[in-house]
């Protein structure tokens, strides 16, 4: 059986405790079931001296991190991936920021990942590569002279053509994703949205790229990624006490909506609280009878638009809670801070909504989790 080799621009290791996020969850699971392999960036960053990947070996998984420099960071990860990426696949064109430099750097690191990669891929392995940070690598691959089976899965949005043009690299984004043998995405309209792409950006169909060795035909599909149910409810029971769904819900007296997102402008948090703010303007009788609480751990540290939505954030739940609060009731509880996992799945067992409201998301797992945690 071909080994897997899955690649990621993050990689979970053991040692950093239970994964979190769609891409992390279902890599690992992968992983966990056949074994292989995880390579992608440490999130360490270094001087500018090279050092040897770290490996770690934890059951049937090896993990293989490499750090990036400064610069790269900044350029790379800061600048093209969540500067311009980012806010394209989330048709959020008002916060998009194209600069070259910061494609050459996209370029460049893509360009040092498969030559650090390149040495660890053996003749019977199967690559699967991971979402829009790591797009233009499997051309980087091949052009090394990689044969091997190569996948790609898309775990954001794929947007329509009006808005990918907007982006002056985008032809070469598109052809970069026909090197690959598969590319799926999660679901039926962003497969419909790449196809349309192709063909309106004059590449055509994917079938008919020809970064491929004859005979082989590239293939497309949607493929949305679920959850571990049975972990879902297992987590959920662990959560034996249920104190803090006990607190929020002053013992099952008050009605407890509870929303848990990244801190990130694709998930109409600013909007939610003003919603909220209107209900309770609007219905004055639920004034002390329900609780909304947010999770919303920080993410994409050191970039100013995500230092502005925490500030944003946090100036409302304040105004907010200064309007309406009382002696013994405050309407919203935002918690810029991960929680962990057995006691989250107990206050989603316990909460009466999920309140899951992104502007645009890929395949947001919360909504399922929510309905799994319930009794």
């Amino acid at each position: 059986m071909s080994r897997v080799i899955a690649v990621s621009n993050r990689v979970q290791l053991p040692r950093e405790g239970q994964a979190s996020g769609g891409l992390a969850v279902g890599v690992l699971a992968a992983l966990e079931e056949n074994g292989g392999l995880w390579f992608g960036w440490s999130g360490k960053v270094t001087g500018g001296v090279r050092t040897e990947p770290e490996v770690v070996h934890r059951d049937q998984i090896s993990y293989v991190t490499v750090d990036l420099t400064h610069d790269e960071v900044e350029l790379y990860y800061n600048g093209f991936c969540n500067g311009a990426l980012w806010p394209l696949v989330h048709y959020v064109l008002s916060r998009l920021k194209y600069d070259r430099r910061h494609w050459e750097a996209y370029l460049r690191v893509n360009a040092f990942l498969a030559d650090t990669l390149l040495p660890w891929i053996e003749e019977d392995d199967v690559v699967w590569i991971h979402d829009f940070h790591l797009i233009p690598l499997a051309s980087e691959l091949r052009r090394r002279g990689v044969d091997q089976p190569l996948g790609f899965f898309l775990h954001t949005p794929f947007p329509d053509y009006d808005v990918v043009r907007a982006l002056p690299v985008h032809r070469e984004l598109l052809r970069a994703l026909c090197a690959y043998d598969v590319v799926g995405f999660q679901t039926e309209s962003d497969l419909s949205s790449f196809n349309q792409c192709l063909a309106e950006s004059g590449i055509g169909r994917i079938e008919q790229a020809d970064r491929r060795k004859a005979g082989r035909v590239p293939k497309t599909g949607f493929f949305p990624i679920g959850i571990d149910v049975d972990a879902c409810i297992d987590a959920a029971e662990q959560d034996i006490d249920g104190k803090s769904a006990r607190e929020l819900t002053a013992g099952g007296t008050r009605s407890l909506i509870l929303g848990v997102d990244r801190l990130d402008y694709s998930k109409g948090l600013s909007l939610r609280f003003r919603a909220f703010e209107r209900f309770l303007d609007r219905y004055p009788e639920q004034r002390g009878g329900v609780v909304y609480m947010q999770v919303a751990p920080p993410t994409r540290q050191g970039v100013r638009a995500y230092e502005e939505i925490r500030e944003e954030l946090e100036q409302s739940a304040g105004h907010i809670n200064g309007r309406h609060s009382d002696v013994g009731w405050v309407p919203i509880h935002y918690l810029h801070q991960a929680v962990p996992r057995e006691e989250l799945m107990g206050i989603m067992r316990a909460a009466n909504v999920g309140f899951v409201t992104p502007i645009r998301d890929g395949m947001n797992l919360v909504a399922k989790e929510y309905v799994a945690a319930q009794d």
